[in-house]
């Protein structure tokens, strides 16, 4: 697996080189969020572990950037801006995962190794096209939405939680299913990145039209099914 690492701590840079030695993981170096931002753009990595505090350009618009053009990476964000409003941030700008400083490199090598086994799965088995439910598919191919002929784009992390609601469509999900099967993990409950993502997915799918798909199921999380929107 390609792995670049983008941080300015050289220290953190040779902590991670050594704990993740052993997994025969190739493991590129940017000092610098301008440099980082380059390399993401020329190379062909499986995974980018990013700090936020960087000289050049900080880690947040660097993690925009790659999206622009690459939905497919994994983005790790390492960084010591540890409230929870630093990490839905890391969400808001299209992060898959975000781990806070100081870390144990168990907890680090278990992340890594998360984003390794999804990379196997992809290179073993090829996708279907598309994804349906009601008149919304989900496109594999184009990595968008589409709502009666109507393209939508979707950042990755919004693509991925859709995915998962037609996968579970017509039944409820609690944001612990979808932080553990979207995000890969338990984050801390009073995060609120869920509810903040399922706005976002329902400004998408949902505005403008009259049948309404995602639906709140209030006290117990969330659900993918047909309602007509009552006209009166």
């Amino acid at each position: 697996m390609e792995i670049l690492l983008i941080e300015d701590d050289s220290s953190v840079v040779s902590l991670i080189r050594r704990g993740l030695s052993d997994l025969n993981f190739n493991i590129s170096v940017a000092l610098n969020g301008l440099t980082g931002l380059e390399m993401a753009r020329a190379g062909n990595y499986d995974l980018i572990i990013l700090d936020i505090m960087l000289p050049g350009m900080d880690g947040l618009k660097v993690c925009q950037n790659i999206r622009s053009s690459n939905r497919d990476v994994s983005i790790l964000i390492l960084s010591a801006l540890d409230q929870p409003e630093d990490i839905v941030d890391g969400f808001r700008n299209d992060a898959d995962d975000y781990l806070t400083k100081p870390f144990h490199m168990d907890e680090l090598r278990a992340r890594v190794s998360r984003v390794s086994r999804k990379v196997t799965v992809v290179d073993k088995v090829e996708s279907p096209n598309n994804l349906n439910f009601s008149d919304l598919l989900l496109d594999y191919d184009s990595k968008i939405a589409i709502r009666q002929d109507n393209e939508i784009i979707l950042t990755a992390t919004e693509f991925r939680l859709l995915e998962y609601l037609i996968k579970n469509q017509r039944k409820v999900v609690s944001r612990v299913d979808i932080l553990e099967s979207v995000w890969g993990m338990d984050f801390n409950l009073s995060t609120n990145v869920v509810d903040v993502y399922i706005n976002y997915l329902r400004n998408k799918i949902d505005k403008g039209y009259d049948k309404k798909l995602l639906h709140t199921v209030v006290g117990m999380g969330y659900v993918l099914k047909e309602i007509d929107e009552v006209k009166n």
